[in-house]
């Protein structure tokens, strides 16, 4: 497969992945997304202090072929978002995993989405999408 899925990671059926630390959810759009969407142009970002709910819009990412949503893979507040993502959006193309995280949200302790997917049936599904 040629897009990288990273291990350790929670992955939505929308293409988000959460990295969770504590109470703490970082979340970004995966490698095959950005890939999909092509150049990132423009990234909206959400406001702190907003609450997250599981499968509703929190950022919108512009490319120059698509307007596309990122949807919350986690119910929180959102804590941080990445406003280096304002003044470079292409860091969603060079590095989905890393400097291209978009948004922190907190979570309650205990929390958990049962439809979050392994890295193994993340990739299950990246692959059915692709052979359409």
């Amino acid at each position: 497969m040629k897009w990288e899925i990273k291990e350790g990671l929670k992955y939505a059926r929308t293409h988000e992945w959460a990295g969770f630390e504590g109470d703490l959810v970082t979340v970004g759009i995966t490698d095959y997304a950005q890939d999909m969407l092509k150049d990132v142009v423009y990234v909206e970002l959400p406001e702190i202090g907003q609450e997250a709910q599981v499968g509703e819009s929190l950022a919108v990412l512009e490319s120059v072929k698509a307007v596309s949503d990122l949807y919350a893979p986690v119910d929180g507040e959102v804590v941080e978002v990445n406003e280096a993502l304002l003044d470079q959006p292409e860091l969603v193309n060079e590095d989905p995993y890393g400097e291209a995280w978009v948004v922190r949200i907190r979570i309650d302790a205990g929390y958990e989405n049962p439809e979050l997917l392994g890295e193994d049936d993340y990739a299950a599904l990246v692959k059915e999408e692709a052979d359409r």
